[in-house]
């Protein structure tokens, strides 16, 4: 039986690779949103490593549950995921940002384990509500998880869906707010104001939680809390940063979409290895 540090710690390192691999397909691209795909990545880790009934060798299978990435600008971190979790191979998540290729630079339903088309920010949580709806309709026991950005609760279109998916009662449906406080052209809170955006949902009617979004043992918490409550949808506001794990890109605007240079590459990857190599360490000390 695994223990519950071992799993803490494997899927950091699984987390901290995935980080790796995602400044290596966009600085081959030269094209990517980089500080918006870093801070969603121990997200997607825990969701796919340990929450999300998915089959890679089956990926349409009837009663998985459903993801969507609604800030779909952050795609090559799904990409990313998607190749670990064995739905792509390595050679075509290296074709990413090359001509023909299948991998581009939003989500499409021609990658298998991508749902819907997205990255129209503010329509990713109607289209979950809908699949949510679908689901109590045939009696059907899977999940929704919608991942949301914050800049993206500028769109009126959210709301729309937030006040279907209470009046329906969806508590199958699971959306996820990276409330990295920052967006294309600066700090959310200077743009349009969100807080306090937890009391905002509350008063649609959600059942809200907040957590940190890179604490791996936090996340899985907050995901175990937000099954269990019957009646409501359920929000998670995850507070990460923007860039994280790269210390001169974190919190930083301009790495919205900014591409690593070769000195920059570098000097990424050298960070995250030196924390691979210290998960790596700690997880054979671990299993001594």
């Amino acid at each position: 039986m695994i223990k519950t540090e071992d799993k803490y710690i494997s899927l950091k390192l699984t987390a901290e690779k995935i980080r790796k691999r995602v400044i290596e397909i966009i600085y081959r691209a030269k094209s990517g949103h980089t500080g918006g795909s870093l801070s969603i990545i121990d997200i997607l880790t825990v969701l796919y490593f340990n929450i999300l009934r998915i089959d890679p060798k089956y990926p349409e299978m009837p009663d998985r549950d459903r993801f969507i990435l609604s800030k779909g600008h952050s795609v090559e971190s799904l990409f990313c995921i998607l190749a670990e979790a064995g739905f792509l191979s390595n050679d075509v998540l290296m074709t990413y940002g090359t001509y023909k290729s299948k991998l581009a630079g939003h989500p499409t339903v021609n990658v298998p384990g991508i749902e819907i088309c997205s990255g129209a920010l503010g329509h990713g949580l109607s289209v979950g509500a809908g699949m949510a709806l679908s689901a109590r309709m045939d009696k059907r026991d899977w999940w929704v998880f919608v991942l949301m950005g914050d800049g993206e609760q500028n769109e009126g279109s959210v709301y729309e869906a937030a006040m279907a998916a209470r009046h329906y009662q969806l508590d199958n449906l699971i959306a996820i707010i990276d409330r990295n406080n920052l967006q294309i052209s600066g700090n959310t809170e200077n743009i349009m104001t969100l807080e306090p955006i937890d009391k905002r949902w509350e008063a649609m009617g959600w059942e809200v939680l907040k957590t940190n979004g890179h604490d791996i043992g936090a996340i899985l918490y907050a995901f175990s809390l937000l099954k269990i409550k019957a009646g409501k949808p359920h929000l998670l506001i995850a507070d990460t940063i923007k860039g994280k794990g790269i210390s001169f890109m974190e919190n930083d605007p301009k790495w919205h979409h900014g591409v690593p240079n070769e000195n920059q590459y570098h000097l990424a990857i050298k960070e995250i290895d030196d924390r691979i190599v210290h998960l790596t360490a700690l997880l054979e000390q671990e299993n001594e």
